[in-house]
């Protein structure tokens, strides 16, 4: 194994290591790229309902001990003093100089037990700090089928759209309890005993049901059986890629672990085993300094989350950021005729072309980092991108100066890998695409009480 940080100092940088790495964008395991196809897929947690598979992607830390959330306080800016039993919050990690590592969901399984589930980042960074803390923490690791292709604890879908507590009715054969937001209730699908954490995406209603592992076939074959009649939609890893989109999350920025010397241990913890080490940074923007490549919780979205009351990694440098905040989150529109004209010219042109736009999800990165521009200055950072078949449009969600974040500002994004060192990535030259601002989310939140 070779750590991170030795891998950065034999590539002369976090820059110029990951933007050499020859990996692509990330790859859902575990599910096919369509069931049906991924424009119907789409539509379905917007219109009908849908199915999404979240058993194989998700990766776990597993806490356990009377210090769960001593430990936690000391790393998350969030606010986690009334966290009982049966409930999920969205846990925010911050590196020493404020910028954001990564979020996820905490969920309070039981009075010693908690379950952090997303991407890697956020397990990872516990996990290390897990094995210096003097409070009551065991921590495990769950990975996912990217890395192992083994069972694991829990299977885990989630049901989204406006008929998802039809079907949902239907699966149990019973009404469904009242779950607030963000609570988690325990239901009965073909005799076996499932969770349900209640939340939304695209201004829809949905549920995230889990349960053992070995249960998972006859649940899910009973959602499939009741969603003959509902229209159920199995949505595969095409139009999964895209759900972020439409809820305005950034599900992969990249984590600012790179160069603060305060995280030299860290980075010799890490190592080729983890994606931090070999993920890719793609995109138009060019900087020599990683941290151009950084977000912060506050520009994010996350500052209405922060407990200021209380010390954590990061405190005083965020209070700072949310003092001085300069960008803010928004879903940038872009130009139908523009993308058109650069997958037409990629494909019949002449050379130099224009780099591919791959459908559903553009990416080509692990990381993407597109430049946004206002008169040829750069002025914003385009991350997660996709095609939403609910607005037939491509959309990216993007960090913009404060200054240009109404609605229907235009501006111009670069399209393109300038001096590329990677072989994913094919010949081409760089081309502006005409882009528009609008909301994020890009649809309304569902309401966050009842059903």
């Amino acid at each position: 194994m070779t750590s991170l940080q030795s891998m950065i100092d034999r590539a002369g940088g976090p820059v110029p290591l990951l933007r050499s790495s020859p990996l692509g964008p990330y790859q859902f395991p575990g599910i096919p790229p369509e069931f049906t196809n991924w424009r119907d897929e789409v539509r379905a947690w917007k219109d009908g309902v849908a199915l999404l598979e979240q058993s194989y992607h998700m990766t776990e830390l597993h806490l356990r001990g009377s210090g769960v959330i001593a430990f936690l306080k000391e790393l998350a800016v969030n606010k986690l003093d009334v966290f009982p039993v049966g409930r999920a919050k969205q846990l925010v990690l911050a590196a020493p100089d404020g910028n954001l590592i990564a979020d996820a969901i905490v969920f309070h399984e039981e009075e010693s037990f908690y379950r952090v589930v997303g991407a890697p980042f956020a397990s990872d960074w516990l996990l290390f700090n897990s094995e210096s803390t003097q409070h009551d923490v065991n921590a495990e690791k769950n990975d996912n089928w990217s890395v192992h292709q083994t069972p694991r604890d829990v299977f885990r879908l989630q049901i989204q759209g406006p008929r998802a507590l039809d079907l949902l009715a239907e699966a149990t054969k019973a009404p469904v309890p009242e779950i607030s937001f963000f609570g988690i209730g325990e239901l009965t699908i073909a005799g076996k005993t499932v969770r349900a954490l209640r939340h939304g995406m695209a201004g829809t209603p949905g549920f995230e049901i889990y349960g053992a592992w070995d249960d998972q076939e006859a649940v899910r074959a009973e959602f499939e059986h009741a969603g003959l009649e509902h229209g159920l939609r199995k949505v595969g890893a095409l139009a999964y890629s895209t759900t972020a989109q439409e809820s305005g999350w950034m599900p992969m920025p990249l984590p600012a672990i790179y160069a603060d010397e305060r995280l030299r241990p860290y980075r010799e913890w890490l190592n080729n085993y983890f994606l931090e080490s070999i993920g890719s940074l793609g995109g138009s923007l060019v900087s020599s300094h990683i941290e151009d490549y950084y977000v912060d919780p506050i520009e994010v979205g996350y500052g209405g989350l922060v407990d200021w009351d209380r010390d954590f990694v990061g405190h005083d440098a965020l209070r700072v950021k949310a003092a001085e905040q300069r960008r803010t989150k928004v879903t940038l529109e872009w130009n139908d005729q523009d993308v058109a004209g650069i997958i037409g010219d990629s494909l019949f042109g002449a050379e130099p072309r224009p780099r591919f736009i791959a459908l559903p999800t553009p990416m080509y990165a692990t990381f993407e980092s597109d430049a946004v521009l206002k008169d040829g200055e750069v002025v914003g950072i385009s991350q997660w991108s996709s095609f939403t078949a609910n607005a037939n449009r491509l959309v990216s969600t993007t960090l913009v100066d404060l200054s240009l974040a109404e609605p229907g500002t235009e501006l111009v994004l670069q399209w393109g890998e300038p001096d590329t060192q990677r072989q994913t990535v094919d010949s081409h030259e760089v081309r502006p695409i005409r882009v528009r601002v609008a909301a994020s989310p890009y649809y309304a939140k569902v309401i966050k009480t009842g059903q």
